[in-house]
């Protein structure tokens, strides 16, 4: 195993401090550039450091960088990624400023060629051609706002949005990546709201008996009802045969090799 013989405390030296020359002072703190060696495997390397309240500091990268391990920076997440079974790689600006953040309250994200998405398995999965993005011949055109409310939807319980997960596969047959869409989950669910109000076995002392999750347990995968594009009559069919059931519903938008084709719907009805 590789050893760092110079003393480091852990710790990244952040834009709060403006160096000029040998010392900075900001927001209290003094910073000296550090003096000390720093071996690895008895080979000295360059790297970086100062010295802040007897401690030294330096850049976590320059130490993946001298010792052989990766670090980058999760957007999704907001978090410091450590790989010490990867090479170090270095990211460039442009690389950094095309990481996007998908957002988790359920607002719309529209792809943009050259986006990189963070993946579940830690890899940043390129959007290359988004030609398909509310273009595709087997819908009408671009889809409207989210259904509003006709009458009090606050009788049902509250939704709990889940996680926005990104699932990439790799195989033979290309690079995958399936993208949770939350807005689109969403729009499911708000069609149901709508549909119930005219069905009276959806309803017992002007409480709902339909209820919606936004979750589907991979266990009931296999009876899953999937339709794209949009089609709310397909949902509709359902609300009218099943009012007083269950519906777990979900949106993924699908990639391959780059490319975005389509938004697929699912639902389950329990």
């Amino acid at each position: 195993m590789k050893k760092i013989t110079a003393s480091f405390a852990a710790g990244v030296l952040t834009g709060a401090l403006l160096f000029s020359g040998a010392a900075a002072y900001a927001a209290g703190v003094m910073a000296e550039r550090s003096t000390s060696r720093v071996l690895v495997d008895g080979r000295e390397v360059q790297i970086e450091a100062y010295n802040i309240g007897g401690n030294n500091y330096c850049k976590l990268r320059d130490i993946g960088k001298a010792v052989g391990f990766n670090v980058s920076y999760d957007a999704a997440e907001n978090a410091v990624r450590i790989s010490t079974g990867e090479p170090y790689a270095e990211d460039t600006p442009a690389q950094a400023s095309r990481v996007v953040r998908l957002p988790a309250d359920g607002s719309k994200y529209i792809p943009q060629v050259g986006d990189l998405i963070p993946c579940d398995d830690g890899t940043l999965y390129e959007v290359k051609d988004t030609l398909r993005w509310e273009n595709n011949c087997f819908a009408p055109g671009p889809l409207p706002a989210l259904p509003t409310s006709s009458y009090d939807w606050s009788v049902f319980p509250d939704l709990e949005l889940p996680t926005v997960d990104c699932r990439h596969f790799q195989s033979e047959y290309g690079d995958d990546l399936y993208v949770r869409n939350l807005h689109e989950t969403l729009r499911m669910a708000y069609t149901i709201y709508e549909a119930v109000r005219n069905e009276p076995e959806a309803w017992r002392n002007g409480k709902p008996l339909t209820k919606v999750s936004l979750t589907i347990d991979p266990a009931d995968e296999p009876y899953t009802m999937y339709f794209w594009p949009w089609r709310a009559e397909e949902l509709l069919k359902h609300v009218r045969a099943f009012p007083s059931f269950r519906f777990y519903v979900e949106a993924w938008d699908f990639y391959h090799d780059g490319r975005f084709l389509q938004t697929q719907y699912y639902a389950f009805i329990g």
